[in-house]
Order: C-alpha cells, then structure tokens, then sequence
C-alpha cells in the first residue's frame, strides 16, 4: 500500500482546525468511526503500556448533561462522536503485568522470557517515580493518543475540535468514570462543520519555520 504523499498530508493538514460549530444532524458512517478507533487503538505510548481508556459517549442525554460541564461549549453536543481520554487512576504493576501477557499472546514469546522487560518497566514507573509523577507520565501519553486522533480523522476528511475548557470532576460524574477508576484528561470531539461556522473559513496562524524549527 503507498503512503499518501506529502501534498495531501499538507493539504488536510491546513484543512484541519479546532471546529467551533458541528452539524449536529451529519454523523460519520460506522466505517470511518471504526478507522478512528483503531487509530486510538493502534497510538505509541510510552513502553507501549498505554495507561489510559477511550470512553465514546453516544447518549444524547449524557451529552446535553455535559454541555454545562464544558463550559457551555455545544462541541460536547452537536458532534457525531464524543470521546473522553482518561486516564487509569490506580495504574499500577498489575497493568504491567497484563501488558507483559498480552505481548506473549500476540507475539508468541514466553512470559518468563520478557522478565527483564518487566523489571525494567517497574523499575521506572514504580520504583524511580512518585504517584504524581505516574500522573504526569500518564496525561503526556494521553495526549499523544488526542493528536493522533486529531490528524487521523484530518486524513479522514473528519473535523475535530481538542477541548481542555471542561470541568474534569464534573465529566466523571456525570459519566460514572470514578467507578470505573477512570479520571477525565480531556475530550476530542468529531464530526463535521457546520457551514455557520466562521472559523473554517479563516487563514491558519502559525510561526514561521524559522521561529520553531531549530536544526542541530
């Protein structure tokens, strides 16, 4: 399969911006719903231990309760697709250790075998670091997993809008995610724009290459 080339990439890559107004009544096909979902399955993380789950919220009434908790951003409604990047509250050697089995199921290779890989992994995590610095360590993977969505759905023709402007403690109430061992990060919303939508329209704003590239 060939790689789409650099002209598309940087096409979609301009196309792409944090979408203020969804159509509510345009929704993405299963199909394309699908292909983000792997794409979040699929997100690097750091050792690969990806300590975080994906909650998609489809009900409509649980999405209207989270519109207040957004700071009345109707994102959190009007998109086909809510999702919530959390993170696993108690994260801890049992996850790697189900991280250890499950790469012995996929790649065929003895538990005992990847030891090493486990002591290591402990080590760092558990041994060389805090709770709170798990934390940090966490949100910094939670955040690699939004990006990745974000350009996959931009390669999808699929619109996006990050949203920090939430209330956390209020979206895991709201959702059960303290039941769960689950606390809210941040959400990505997904759809399409509405044509009211005054920012599709507007030039993108960056940097120039020279103020943010520094090659050594």
């Amino acid at each position: 399969m060939s790689p789409i080339s650099r002209e598309q990439l940087s096409q979609q890559l301009h196309w792409r911006y944090a979408t203020k107004q969804f159509d509510p009544q345009r929704k993405i096909s299963p199909e394309d719903w699908a292909a983000l979902e792997e794409a979040l399955i699929l997100t690097p993380s750091s050792y690969g231990l990806q300590p975080w789950k994906f909650v998609v919220v489809t009900n409509p009434a649980l999405r209207e309760k989270l519109v207040p908790a957004s700071w009345g951003q109707r994102q959190a409604a009007d998109a086909s697709h809510l999702v919530v990047f959390a993170l696993k509250k108690n994260f801890g050697e049992s996850d790697v250790a189900a991280f250890i089995q499950r790469i012995s199921e996929v790649r065929g290779i003895p538990v005992a075998a990847l030891a090493g890989y486990r002591d290591m992994m402990v080590g760092n995590l558990f041994k060389g670091r805090d709770a709170a610095a798990r934390v940090v360590w966490a949100v910094n993977q939670i955040y690699i997993a939004l990006g990745n969505f974000m350009t996959c759905a931009a390669l999808l023709g699929i619109d996006t809008c990050p949203m920090e402007g939430i209330q956390p403690a209020q979206y895991d109430e709201i959702l059960g995610l303290d039941a769960l061992g689950l606390h809210t990060v941040v959400v990505g919303v997904a759809g399409y724009r509405a044509v009211t939508d005054k920012y599709a329209a507007q030039k993108k704003v960056r940097f120039a290459q020279a103020d943010v590239i520094v090659t050594l």
